[in-house]
């Protein structure tokens, strides 16, 4: 039928039987053309269609599309031409095949299909696509053919067809040149991303990144170089893709495990129904299912909803995965045809008959063979790890978007260490996972392969060596289970070390103040100690792993040989046989050694998907019963609200009714415990609801008790997100009395605070987070409390500004939690508090006339204090606190006079009255004025001091040679030497059996495989056997000591990294972020714990395995060298490009992963306010856009690879050889980098120096001061200036002075936490800068201002080295009035304190420091405002214990309320870091100074009238 349509042969077979074979040309004309026409019309309707769906706005034309649809026009011109030149010459009287009509006019319709195609395109991101490319290809391939045969025809002087080849030959030019044309990448205006751009030859090839590997090459890589992330694979589309997914999923497994609950009940009550009937058996089946609920709320089962995480991953990727299968699917198929290939050349070789063009076409076939195998094999690792990374990114922001919602009940099960691994670690195993998830398929599939063509070789005898590896595979898998049980509780060590370090971290200051760091390093260390016992034993059954891996291959071909000559006398093993035998093992070797990596990691990512299911499969806030009506007549009503804090636990909050209108301003007053808090958190929906509701309407915005500040300028931490309103926020800042602190702060509104505030004092942190609520427009203001941390006057100031009925807020409403009982007579309305239950409510006046419980506190309080009301108290204790103190006398009636006296009597602070005479006064206006002009100013230039946050050190260039000496040294030089040499005899074993080998081969030419002597086989078999078990050996004894020092290499880093942190300055952590420092204990220690030891391994086989193979290479063919050294030049090149642009972008990685972190824990701890603002949204694309960040660099790191590995791949199969090599060279560098980094961190002073105190010292506890100052940092203005006093011995010293003045820096002076910058401290004649910091802080005493905790028993937080007999702590306790709370509890001393101490009120943390400090009987004390957050009970306890049981002391008391220092020996007035007067209470009442005006302020008329 063909041949008919052609008029000539088809197919002949004689044509290829002969040196200078062809193919028919009817055969060109027909298949070989239609087969990439066909090609294009199959697939042009899905590709038209898939334009028309995703197509964007039309893009301008280039001159790359000019000309490609000009050459395309040519194309049409020629296929017309010809036509016509057919049907002229069918004029005549001679047929014209029919394939001369149909081929011109199947051209003339594709040419135009082809043109519509490429204007489509315009409509498109990428302008060349893929299936046009194939085109090109297709067609330039199948043209070859006819090319070639049109030529050999003219050369013969056949030219009847001349028109036809030249028509022919123009064609196939114009073919070539589109397809070169298509190779080139058109830019795109909407997208600066080339990858989005490139064309399909430029993508696989991954050509399109040249150039940032040009400019890695020339300068270090900035994050502004790295290219964004295409809009499919940000995080924001894979979260909302994934949660669509997760929401069925989840429901699905929640039901199983009510399915699971209900037949464990079930079974739990069947021998309990025998004998009960119907009704009460459904009745019993009810109590039972509560009982389940309540068993599962405890948290005692393990009942969270599971197996549901992988499967919505897998439907969320299932595209990606669907590629990646298809790629190495490929890939597999392609490898076993290299063997084939390689036989047929061999054989090719041997046969001397055989044409010369056979030999050239195995050649090219291999090549492309090899060519299509490396790119297919470089795109799945492509898209592996682009799966890779969006799991990561995927699981990152879900357990972040968690965090927001998740539940109290649930968040208590997890430290914020905890959390944060789930985010670094867990997310970190699943993206390793994804690599191998094909492998588990294709190592299947590549056994069976590798069996079928053995078995064609050997026959049944290959089921021997079959079995042999069958029985290592439970071998592995007994070890792969055991070491996945060591790493579950390794990770369990992990968590506990992480969440230690936070809390020392957070706790940094008290550490210091106490000196109590050996204590906490002894506890980390004891950790890390099992962590490294169980890395060893990791280490050493991955070795016995490894070590059957070698021996597998080995064993096995000697098993089975010995098996087929055993069989059958008739059955020789002739070389041929051996040879392609033994090749095929060691293709069996590689999947069945990835098999237990397969598993390992697997059984990983198993154990973190558990952890992960039950973070984020657990219960979220259940705000339901908060209800917001916007047309509503009252601003917030509680109808028969009961709320607590743990279902198990009794409410916290009982049956509270209350109405509040809008804008009236409602205060809440109650003692320690009453549940105050806790009335604010369930307004704001933290709390669990047990019954009623709380109706709302309206926005809300809140200030906390403890504030959460923001790493970040004062500025922002104001705005919150907000648009900035000049006027307005100038106001807030004036209102909230903080104008005074930015011309103090270095940059003014601009200075950057640190991590959770760290460099403010707690005033001021509480009046920024006062500015925050205010400066948000909302309708309610819930307020915890905002007055505590601020003085007397600084508190009337914000009152009469903010809250009172003429601030800032006034007709908005406002509740407010309040001690400062002067401030109650001008609020609306007054709530009594106790117990949880509303015990009085009404206006002052009402309450005051019922004489009921309000007047009775207010007559103690009285009492307690003369006229001075500053008295704060704190928050949802779990003591039932109830028992008021009983009335004493009538009321008398003058103190609601005396009150409003006080507030009009409206004196200059303190600062402004001693500024004055200094700097002539500025009227706020003109401080507003200046301060405008002044920011622009600042714009210019940042302030010295005003950027607190270090950035993150990222160090460019190669990694120092010591670094990599510091890592060596560390495992210890002697191993190293073993290490080395055990590797060394290992490959000189491997060139050793290779040899054998080849000798074996030679054997085959001298006995025909005849004769051959059963004695030299079985020397042959016998001397193989024997050097693959060298090699087997070596290598586990290599192995087994590197695991040795690898461990010894992990103890020695961390050990110097925790010294090294411990004992870094004060100022180290003002500056650096918690998050920064963890991610060193977390990312970095767990890269020297894992990554190192595998890269160093595998490189120093990579590295010998090189050198073996060229050794014996060369000696198999010396010739082979030439090649080797511009092969060697080519790839340095290539190497030299790459590295500097794959350095840089790991180190990218590691600098924008810190802040993921930072921002994490930051948003975790400030949570209820994040929430009453509602500004999750917010907090989410922040994550996002920082994940973002993050994965673009991850990304180009990736594509940085892919590139290098195709140009290798493409150099040869040696090089590739190297490629593995580098890809481990640079694993190694990166983490080698970030260890060293920490490394040279500097050392701060030495904690014991030679110079000991004199024994007994202090005795007397006399300090002076000569000329002292002090600065925070170097660059930064003295915030000490030159202070002198001397202080006698027993004296009690008060100090005071406005927020921000420099009390509490006094006290970090005298802890040497900050040093002099000038001037000295004597202590009893020794000038402490003269000794160990661990001899003076021994010493001395603190009471600090925020009372921190750790976790950890009661008695570990008070006595940590167990010095100190029961007996004496139980007195201390006594001491600090804690004995019977102590004593009530379940464990009493034992009893466990949560992260933070956040399980005991703010009061009882204070007494229990308190404790602290009676225990350490030191000579001096200090305490800094020790008594803020206690109410004034507690207060007048704590002031009598001390006056006590600190006779004997120095005492030096920094205060904010007047009357606990009136009765000092001595009143220290602090302005602006110098001392503004200095002498006794009386004496300072008298001059009529500084003091005696604050005095006047706080009502206090002589010293007398405050006596306690």
């Amino acid at each position: 039928m063909l041949e008919k349509f052609c008029n000539s042969t088809f197919w002949n077979s004689s044509f290829l039987d002969s040196p200078e074979a062809d193919l028919p040309l009817c055969f060109e004309q027909t298949v070989l053309v239609w087969i990439p026409l066909g090609f294009l019309w199959l697939l042009a309707p899905w590709q038209l269609l898939h334009v028309y769906r995703t197509k964007i706005n039309r893009s301008s034309i280039t001159k790359l599309y000019l000309a490609k649809q000009v050459l395309v026009g040519f194309l049409l011109i020629l296929a017309a031409i010809e036509l016509a030149l057919v049907l002229t010459e069918d004029s005549g009287q001679a047929t014209v095949p029919a394939i001369r009509y149909t081929n011109p006019s199947l051209y003339l319709g594709t040419w135009l299909l082809v043109l519509l195609f490429q204007h489509s395109r315009l409509w498109c991101v990428q302008k060349d696509s893929w299936f046009l490319s194939l085109f090109w290809i297709l067609s330039v391939l199948c043209g070859v053919f006819q090319f070639q045969t049109l030529i050999r025809a003219l050369l013969k002087g056949n030219n009847s067809n001349l028109a036809y080849s030249c028509l022919f030959f123009i064609c196939y030019a114009l073919n070539v040149l589109i397809l070169i044309l298509s190779a080139f990448s058109e830019k795109d205006d909407s997208s600066n991303n080339p990858s989005f751009t490139a064309s399909f030859l430029s993508s696989i090839t991954f050509s399109w990144y040249d150039s940032i590997v040009l400019k890695g090459y020339k300068q270090p890589l900035t994050l502004e170089d790295v290219w964004d992330l295409d809009e499919n694979i940000k995080t924001k589309t894979l979260v909302s893709k994934f949660e669509k997914y997760m929401a069925g999923e989840l429901q699905k497994a929640r039901k199983a495990v009510q399915r699971r609950q209900r037949g464990r009940a079930q079974g739990n009550s069947r021998d309990r129904l025998h004998g009960l009937n119907k009704n009460q058996s459904q009745s019993q089946d009810i109590l039972v299912l509560e009982d389940v609920k309540k068993k599962e709320k405890s948290g005692t089962t393990e009942n969270f909803p599971k197996a549901w995480l992988v499967k919505t991953l897998f439907k969320t990727f299932y595209v990606i995965l669907l590629k990646s299968f298809l790629l190495k699917l490929m890939h597999d198929l392609l490898m076993f045809l290299n063997p084939q290939l390689l036989k047929l050349l061999i054989s090719f070789a041997n046969n001397r008959d055989a044409y010369v063009w056979v030999g050239y076409l195995y050649s090219v076939l291999f090549f492309v063979v090899a060519l299509i195998q490396s790119l297919c094999l470089q795109n799945y690792f492509q898209l592996c790890f682009m799966l890779g990374t969006g799991v990561r990114a995927t699981i990152m922001a879900s357990v972040y978007k968690k965090a927001l919602t998740l539940s109290n009940q649930s968040r208590k099960q997890y430290t914020i260490g905890e959390t944060v691994n789930l985010m670094s670690v867990d997310a970190q195993k699943l993206m390793d996972m994804t690599g191998f998830i094909h492998l588990l398929w294709s190592n299947i599939l590549q056994i069976t392969l590798c069996i079928s063509f053995l078995w064609a070789e050997l026959g049944p005898s290959v089921l021997a060596g079959v079995g042999v590896m069958v029985l290592l595979i439970p071998i592995n898998g007994i070890l792969a289970t055991k070491s996945r049980a060591v790493q579950v509780k390794n990770m369990k060590n992990k968590d506990k070390r992480l969440k230690i370090m936070n809390e020392i971290l957070s706790g940094i200051k008290i550490l210091k103040y106490f000196a109590w760091e050996p204590s906490f390093k002894k506890q980390v260390r004891e950790l890390r100690k099992k962590e490294l016992k169980n890395l060893l034993t990791l280490g050493q059954m991955q070795t016995i792993m490894i070590f059957f891996l070698y021996l597998s291959p080995v064993l096995v071909s000697v098993i089975t040989f010995s098996v087929y000559i055993l069989v059958n006398s008739n059955n020789v093993l002739d070389a041929e046989k051996a040879f392609t035998s033994i090749t095929l093992f060691n293709i069996l070797r590689f999947p069945l050694s990835m098999f237990p990596m397969v598993i390992t990691s697997m059984l990983q990512a198993s154990v973190s998907t558990e952890r992960l299911e039950k973070y984020l499969g657990g219960d979220d806030l259940d705000t339901s019963a908060i209800r917001h009506e916007y047309n509503f007549d009252k601003a917030v009503q509680f109808s028969e609200a009961s709320f607590t804090w743990d279902r198990d636990l009794e409410a916290t909050i009982r049956d509270v009714n209350l109405d509040i209108m809008p804008g009236q301003l409602v205060a809440v007053v109650g003692t320690v415990g009453s549940g105050k808090s806790s009335l604010m958190s369930a307004m704001l929906g933290e709390m669990e609801n047990v019954h009623g509701h709380i109706t709302i309407k309206g926005t809300i915005a809140y200030v906390p008790q403890q504030s959460w500040i923001q790493n970040g300028t004062l500025k922002d931490n104001i705005l919150f997100g907000s648009e900035l309103d000049e006027k307005k926020y100038q106001q807030v800042l004036e209102a909230c009395a903080l104008l005074p602190d930015l011309e103090v702060l270095p940059g003014g509104d601009l200075a950057e605070i640190g991590e959770k505030g760290i460099n403010l004092s707690g005033g001021q942190k509480q009046r920024i987070s006062l500015a925050r609520a205010t400066y948000q427009n909302s309708d309610i203001y819930v307020l915890d409390d905002p007055l505590s941390a601020v003085d007397a006057h600084v508190g009337k100031h914000i009152f009469n500004k903010v809250l009172g009925p003429n601030g800032l807020l006034k007709g908005k409403t406002r509740l407010l939690i309040t001690h400062s009982i002067h401030f109650l007579p001008q609020v609306d309305e007054i709530v009594v508090l106790g117990n949880g239950t509303i015990l009085e409510k009404g206006s002052y006046s009402t309450l005051l006339a019922k004489k009921g419980l309000f007047a009775k506190i207010l007559k103690t309080s009285k009492k307690q204090m003369g006229l001075e009301g500053e008295a704060t108290v704190n928050e949802d204790s779990e003591e039932d606190d109830c028992g008021l103190m009983p009335s004493v006398e009538e009321i008398p009636e003058e103190v609601a006079s005396l009150t409003m006296r006080r507030e009009n009597s409206l004196h200059r602070t303190l600062s402004h009255s001693s500024r004055s005479s200094s700097r002539h006064r500025k009227s706020l206006k003109n401080s507003l004025k200046t301060r405008n002009v002044n920011t622009l100013k600042e714009e210019e230039e940042l302030v010295k001091g005003q950027k607190l946050i270090k950035k993150e050190f990222i160090q460019t260039g190669k990694v120092k040679l010591s670094i990599y000496l510091k890592y060596l040294r560390a495992m210890g030089l002697c191993l190293i030497f073993f290490i080395i040499i055990a590797y060394v005899i290992n490959a000189v074993a491997y060139i050793g059996s290779n040899l054998w080998l080849s000798a074996w081969t030679n054997d085959s030419k001298t006995y025909n495989g005849t004769n051959y002597p059963a004695s030299q086989r079985d020397l042959r078999v016998g001397v193989y056997g024997a050097l693959g078990l060298v090699q087997g050996v070596f290598v586990l004894i290599g192995n087994l000591c590197s695991a040795r020092a690898s461990t010894h290499a992990s103890n020695i880093l961390h050990k110097q990294l925790l010294t090294n942190i411990l004992r870094a300055p004060m100022s180290f952590f003002d500056t650096t972020p918690t998050g920064r420092i963890v991610n060193r204990f977390a990312g970095d220690i767990s890269t020297v714990d894992d990554t190192l030891p595998l890269s160093l391994r595998s490189w120093l086989v990579c590295f010998l395995g090189i050198i073996s193979t060229l050794v014996m290479i060369c000696m198999a063919t010396p010739i082979f060298i030439t090649v080797i050294i511009p092969l060697g030049i080519i790839y340095t090149f290539v190497q030299m490009f790459y590295v500097a642009t794959s350095r840089q972008l790991k180190r990218l990685d590691s600098v924008t992963r810190s802040p993921i972190y930072s921002h994490f824990s930051e948003t975790v701890s400030g949570l209820s306010v994040i929430r009453a603002f509602e500004h999750q949204q917010r907090f989410l694309k922040h994550n996002e856009v920082g994940i973002d960040t993050n994965q673009k660099c991850v990304f180009s790191w990736i594509v940085s690879n892919r590139w290098l590995a195709v140009r290798l791949e493409l150099i040869g199969n040696l090089i590739v050889f190297f490629a593995s090599v580098m890809m481990v060279i640079y694993r190694d560098t990166l983490s080698g980098d970030t260890a060293g980094f920490v490394l040279s961190n500097a050392l701060n002073a030495p904690w014991v120096t030679d110079k000991r105190p004199p024994p007994g010292w202090p005795s007397k506890g006399e300090i002076q001061f000569n000329n002292y100052q002090l600065r925070y940092r170097p660059e930064l203005d003295l915030i000490l200036k030159g202070i002198t006093c001397d202080i006698k011995s027993m004296e009690k010293v008060g100090v005071v002075g406005r927020t921000g003045a420099g009390k509490s820096t006094l006290t970090n002076a005298l802890f040497r936490i900050l040093e002099a910058a000038g001037g000295q401290i004597i202590i009893d004649g020794v000038d402490i800068a003269s000794i160990g910091l661990h001899d003076l802080r021994e010493k001395l005493t603190i009471i600090p201002q925020d009372p921190i905790l750790f976790s950890g028993s009661l008695r570990m937080n008070l006595d940590p080295f167990n010095n100190h007999s029961d007996e004496e702590i139980w007195k201390a306790l006594e001491l600090a009035h804690l004995k019977s709370f102590v004593a009530g509890l379940q464990l009493g001393l034992s009893h466990k304190v949560t992260e933070a101490g956040d399980n005991l009120s703010i009061g009882q943390r204070q007494l229990l420091c308190l404790a602290r400090a009676l225990l350490r009987k030191s000579k001096i004390l200090i305490m800094d405002e020790a008594t803020a957050a206690v109410d004034i009970e507690t207060d007048h306890l704590i002031q009598t214990t001390i006056q006590k049981e600190f006779s004997h002391c120095t005492t030096i008391t920094i205060a904010h309320r007047l009357h606990t220092i009136m009765d000092s020996d001595k009143i220290m007035v602090l302005d602006n870091g110098k001392i503004v007067e200095y002498g006794t209470p009386n004496e300072l009442l008298k001059n009529s100074g500084p003091f005696c005006l604050m005095a006047k302020e706080a009502g206090i008329e002589n010293v007398n009238s405050t006596s306690l």
